[in-house]
């Protein structure tokens, strides 16, 4: 077929001569260019000769139309915008000249193609994990979240029993005492803060935060709470309460606790500046006989988190890459904004080297700046500002490094590209005793090598032989060995080694025709490495009892 004859209709309507297969004009058979009158829109061609063999304009074309809107009134319709589109519908459906012709069918068809066509409707989906980790493996680069899928996540944060780990036994157990005199106040724990708390997990992230917020959302610190104890909405901190009586918060006179865990060592010697924050605002409503110092307390070194249902959260560089947070209003690098985000109490990051070599970290080997409150009153807002910060964030970064070194954590979950035999090493002893463990990793190799330094064989050669330089050495020791070429990790502090791996597929279900789609989106498939912490026991193991033999059926 030739050009001119595919083209005609668009050479018509430009105006231009028709043309031949080679692209010149088509001439007629006097040997002169055959060119469509003027005014024509739509013209037929012969493909033998080339010839126009028939003519029609736009206004012949518009009078056999059944549809009597035209273009430019259904832009009208559409720039209307009222009623969601379902009056440019009905006016389509009214204006249609045949609409009385077409059957059942055909009409609910023809409704339902304008619908599809002039009204476009969506909806709103909550924004939970689930949902945001499929955005990102569909719209977003799978490869930042290490190609993790939904049911990756809720493997780990089952194997690794991530839940509700209590209320803080701080708030819950701790009080602070005001002893008013005339002079002084004077505040006194009522209860120490104990040494160990449940609810503490550890995590190595490398999705740029999708783990933790997974964690966070079954730990119930994810989204804040309107109904959350002791938070009140805006109306409320800005409305004066005229009920309550002077001198007095929640109907006590209290002031906040201040943690000492973290500011022991220079308890005595900040005793000065112990009583007054001058750049702070008062906490509570003293009467005028108190001092001026009295009015204020002195915030700069309490620790702003929380003793229990925490989440630990060491990386390995600057500063950690959270940034899916940012979804569910949390910003770890404004603290600012995200104080009253309740991961701001229970989110806590640190480095590998400030977990395992802290003495080169220079804020916690430093000693916080202090000055009496005659010397706070006379320097300039700027000063005191930055004199509060570096003790707050002194006070921060000491009880992170101390409370993970600590140890006692109730579970270990890992989704980092590092090798997990290094995370191991470092992360085992620091867990409690029965404390799960589940790693993700992207293939199956590195998990293979791991679970093999945990088999049976090596338990059982560690056993009968233990490494020449573990002799003498107590039990604490021996979980902080580095390992040697034999033994890359110590197999008595881990039991139960496994790795598995799942993928929820789709079904297609149709009636004779269900299976499942053997098509799907590519990427790693995804392993998990299960464990669980245990500690050796001390000295050597002995069964002690009776043995009774068992006679055979034979015998009776």
């Amino acid at each position: 077929m030739p050009a001119a004859e595919l083209y005609a209709d668009v050479l018509a309507s430009g105006a231009t001569p028709a043309t031949s297969g080679d692209g010149t004009p088509a001439p007629d058979a006097d040997g002169t260019e055959n060119a469509p009158p003027a005014g024509v829109e739509y013209s037929l061609v012969d493909p033998d000769s080339g010839k126009v063999v028939a003519t029609t304009d736009r206004a012949e074309i518009d009078a056999s139309a059944r549809q009597t809107l035209t273009l430019e009134e259904i832009e009208a319709l559409k720039k209307d915008g009222t009623d969601a589109g379902r009056a440019l519908i009905a006016k389509l459906m009214l204006s249609h000249t045949a609409i009385d012709q077409k059957t059942e069918y055909s009409l609910a068809k023809y409704k339902l193609l304008k619908t599809r066509k002039y009204i476009r409707r969506f909806s709103v989906l909550p924004l939970d994990v689930p949902m945001l980790d499929y955005w990102a493996l569909e719209e977003k680069d799978p490869s930042k979240i290490l190609d993790m899928r939904e049911e990756m996540l809720a493997l780990l944060g089952c194997w690794a029993n991530v839940h509700f780990g209590g209320s803080d036994p701080c708030e819950a157990r701790c009080s602070v005492k005001v002893e008013q005199d005339e002079n002084d106040l004077k505040m006194e724990d009522s209860e120490p803060t104990p040494a160990s708390s449940p609810g503490r997990w550890i995590v190595v992230d490398d999705t740029g935060g999708l783990l933790v917020a997974a964690m966070a959302e079954r730990m119930g610190i994810l989204y804040p709470s309107e109904t959350e104890p002791g938070r009140s909405t805006k109306e409320e901190r800005v409305k004066p309460d005229s009920t309550r009586p002077e001198g007095t918060v929640n109907g006590k006179q209290t002031l906040p606790k201040n943690d000492g865990d973290a500011t022991q060592p220079h308890a005595q010697q900040d005793a000065a500046s112990a009583q007054v924050k001058p750049d702070s605002e008062p906490t509570t409503q003293l009467k005028p006989s108190q001092p001026a110092a009295a009015k204020y307390r002195r915030d700069d070194i309490l620790v702003p988190y929380a003793h229990s249902n925490t989440i630990t959260h060491i990386h390995a560089n600057a500063q950690p890459n959270l940034s899916l947070l940012r979804y569910y209003d949390f910003d770890i690098t404004n603290s600012t904004h995200a104080a009253n985000h309740p991961l701001a109490k229970h989110l806590m990051t640190l480095s590998w080297l400030q977990l395992l070599e802290p003495e080169l970290d220079d804020t916690y080997n430093s000693t916080p700046p202090t000055a009496t409150p005659e010397e706070i009153h006379t320097w300039k807002t700027n000063r005191r500002s930055t004199f509060h910060k570096k003790r707050k964030r002194w006070a921060k970064i000491r009880h992170i490094i101390d409370t993970t070194r600590s140890g006692d954590f109730s579970g270990l979950v890992v989704a980092s590209t590092m090798d997990p035999i290094s995370i191991m090493r470092h992360t085992v002893p620091l867990l409690a005793g029965g404390a799960p463990i589940a790693i993700y990793s992207q293939s199956i190799e590195a998990l293979t090598e791991l679970a093999d330094c945990y088999s049976l064989a090596r338990r059982a050669a560690w056993a009968l032989n233990p490494p020449e330089e573990l002799a003498g050495k107590s039990v604490e020791e021996q979980e902080q060995w580095a390992g040697n070429e034999d033994f890359p990790l110590n197999p008595s502090l881990v039991l139960g080694a496994s790795i598995q791996t799942s993928r929820v597929r789709k079904w297609q279900v149709l009636p004779g025709r269900t299976h499942p789609f053997m098509s799907g989106k590519g990427g790693a498939e995804g392993y998990i490495f299960t464990a669980w912490r245990v500690k050796p026991a001390e000295g050597k193991v002995e069964a002690r009892g009776k043995l009774r033999s068992r006679k055979r059926k034979a015998d009776h």
